[in-house]
């Protein structure tokens, strides 16, 4: 059995990675679940699946969880607690499932601890993405990609030549607002944005998905988890959400992944790789489906991805700085105190003034991510 600890367990991706191992009895032990605050969740967790090892980022919290835990379970508290769990031997694996930021921390610990990684969040990457993908590599620490997209594309690569890529081809529903005009979208609630026609996800995520700023993050993402340039990756609005993301060879030969809209396929490879394993989950049934659309996304109607694609020309800090100005303006969005349009114009204005270090040490990242949520909060406040 493969055991395995959960950072970030509460969460969207963690409760699927949950259910995944609750429908394979006898393959994988939890030995470690992690929350930043949400013990109420948590809590259930722990007593289903009886983790070893616990940690809570939230001191009251993390301390109220302990007084009502039996002294077998070691309950760790705050960061320096997670870092000391993430450490222990009894982990084979650590499903990295933080959201937002607060990941690239935790990852880099991760590294250090030499244990192989399911990663599945992005914005980590998004900010550092040269500094980990280096210390993974120094460290001979496997990280193995969880987003569906990312997925989808490690497994069309595996065996194959790298020197042969000619394009990568990030696939993207288009979310609620594919076929909104720019005019008609200056009024939409954040209800209508979180009614994603494709995907169940988390609140920030599902946002992202709707600006198309998730498919911009996944390019990203992708330049640093597969060496590749900008110049190679390309997105594609695909509606039905079947093909993941493709790949395509010099000799004109593409390579697609394709399965339902399920995230416990994809988290389920990354436990059981390099096998593959059953589940009841549901299949693409091709019987049912009539069509494929693929359609070139519309950068005036998703201007979020074109300011992606702007950081990841430049590189350097601008990509830690596209993600935290993000992140602020969305969870304002979401607090009902920004526009759903004013998201890019935020993001833009904190671009135009930062001042790009090309090749930052984390220090500067850090810096960069504080200086952008300090500036993002400045435009959001002069727009109104």
């Amino acid at each position: 059995m493969k055991n395995i600890a959960i950072l970030g367990s509460t969460g969207s991706i963690g409760r699927s990675a949950l259910d995944v191992v609750r429908n394979l009895p006898g393959e994988f032990r939890i030995v470690g679940l992690s929350t930043n605050s949400n013990t109420d969740i948590l809590y259930p967790q722990i007593k289903e699946f009886h983790p070893a090892l616990v940690c809570v980022r939230d001191t009251r919290a993390g301390l109220d969880l302990k007084s009502r835990l039996n002294s077998q379970i070691k309950v760790y508290i705050g960061e320096d607690g997670l870092e000391e769990m993430i450490r222990d031997r009894r982990i084979d694996q650590i499903v990295l499932a933080i959201s937002g930021s607060a990941a690239l921390i935790p990852l880099l610990k991760a590294i250090d601890s030499g244990k192989e990684i399911a990663l599945a969040n992005k914005e980590a990457l998004v900010m550092a993405g040269p500094i980990i993908i280096r210390k993974a590599r120094e460290r001979k620490v496997k990280i193995i990609p969880v987003d569906s997209e990312q997925s989808a594309i490690w497994q069309c690569l595996n065996g194959q030549d790298l020197n042969k890529l000619k394009n990568i081809y990030l696939t993207a529903s288009g979310g609620p607002f594919r076929k909104t005009s720019k005019k008609d979208l200056k009024g939409i609630s954040v209800r209508q944005v979180l009614k994603h026609p494709r995907w169940r996800m988390g609140r920030k995520v599902t946002v992202d998905s709707a600006t198309l700023m998730n498919k911009g993050l996944e390019v990203l993402e992708a330049m640093f988890l597969f060496n590749m340039g900008v110049d190679k990756i390309k997105v594609l609005i695909h509606p039905e959400a079947i093909i993941h993301s493709m790949v395509e060879f010099i000799d004109g030969v593409i390579l697609a992944q394709l399965s339902i809209t399920d995230m416990r396929i994809p988290i389920q490879y990354a436990l059981s790789y390099p096998e593959r394993l059953s589940n009841r989950f549901p299949n693409v049934d091709f019987y049912k489906i009539q069509k494929l659309n693929f359609q070139k996304p519309d950068f005036k109607r998703f201007p979020c991805l074109e300011l992606a694609y702007r950081a990841a020309n430049v590189i350097g800090t601008m990509p830690a700085v596209l993600n935290a100005a993000n992140e602020v303006s969305v969870e304002e969005f979401l607090k009902s105190k920004l526009d759903f349009v004013s998201i890019p114009k935020v993001v833009a204005k904190v671009l135009d003034r930062h001042k790009n270090i090309r090749q930052p040490n984390l220090d500067d990242i850090l810096e960069a991510d504080a200086w952008a949520r300090r500036e993002a909060y400045k435009a959001i406040g002069q727009l109104g």
